[in-house]
């Protein structure tokens, strides 16, 4: 009789540092490549390592705090903040401007120094990598008013992609909204979110974004949220990711048995096939005639 693998609550170490919200689990897995995690006492030099709620885990030898209910919380980001924990040249960050009764929290993705607009943030680095993911299917709408002259139809070119610089872009709906003079305002949609994506694309058409504005992320809209304000998110409106991402799998009944894949065969053998097993089943049943087909030979004797 096969036993199933006996259940535990053991997660992996940079699992378990990323829910704790210090930072995302490919970041987590870099800090302790550097030597900055402790476990039970000795640093660990590889990710390698399943740990549980007994073990005692300490990140730049300060113990790791109990993992916080996941949240997420929408931000509306002014111009003029870096997206980072600290700056090297002193400028202000986002993280300084909201409200430290929330905990520490890590963004999801980035706007840069003069963007603005929504920004998603949570206490959850797994939640985090999982929706900056372009493969969770997440889009990004952004309102950008650019110098220059384009068209519609130039614009519908980059739902084709474009690459820039070797870097290559996936598909982009452009929408031209306003022409107001030489400034333009344009509705862009993006799936992936590379690092300034809008103004390398725009600027290789021609165009020098001037302001960008995030609307969105995916479900979620800043809608008339006041600059510089936050509030928390609905996680039900990404419940189909929780389920995607912490779904178990279902281990098979001792009893049951593995799907069959269909074989390669051609009809007339397939039926052959089925025929043969329906002699093997009932060998000494007596099957009715199949009708005649033909009209013309219905009525002969």
């Amino acid at each position: 009789m096969t036993q199933n693998p006996p259940k535990t609550d053991k997660q992996r170490i940079a699992k378990v540092i990323a829910r704790a919200g210090l930072c995302s689990r490919r970041d987590a897995e870099k800090w302790i490549l550097d030597g900055r995690v402790k476990v039970n006492g000795k640093i660990i030099d590889s990710p390698a390592l399943d740990v549980s709620d007994k073990d005692v885990i300490l990140v730049d030898d300060k113990r790791l705090a109990q993992k916080e209910p996941t949240k997420l919380w929408i931000y509306h980001k002014p111009q003029g903040l870096v997206t980072s924990h600290s700056d090297p040249d002193g400028r202000e960050t986002v993280f300084q401007h909201i409200d430290k009764s929330i905990g520490r929290v890590i963004s999801v993705g980035r706007l840069d120094l003069n963007s603005e607009g929504l920004l998603l943030l949570t206490n959850d680095g797994e939640l985090a990598r999982t929706l900056e993911l372009p493969a969770t299917g997440l889009s990004r709408i952004y309102r950008a008013r650019a110098f220059g002259e384009i068209t519609q139809e130039e614009l519908d070119k980059l739902q084709n992609g474009i690459t820039v610089d070797g870097v290559k872009y996936g598909k982009i709906e452009a929408t031209l909204e306003r022409d107001a003079t030489r400034n333009l305002w344009i509705r862009v949609v993006l799936h992936e979110g590379k690092n300034r994506e809008i103004r390398k694309v725009l600027a290789a058409i021609g165009l020098k974004v001037n302001r960008l504005i995030r609307l969105s992320y995916g479900p979620y809209n800043l809608g008339d949220l006041p600059r510089g304000s936050l509030k928390e998110a609905n996680l039900q409106d990404i419940a189909h990711i929780f389920k995607t991402k912490d779904a178990p799998v279902k281990p098979m009944r001792e009893n049951q048995a593995k799907p069959k894949m269909r074989e390669n065969m051609k009809p007339q053998e397939r039926g052959a096939k089925r025929a043969a097993a329906r002699n093997e089943a009932m060998p000494n049943a007596t099957r009715p005639k199949a009708p005649n087909k033909n009209p013309k030979n219905r009525f002969k004797r």
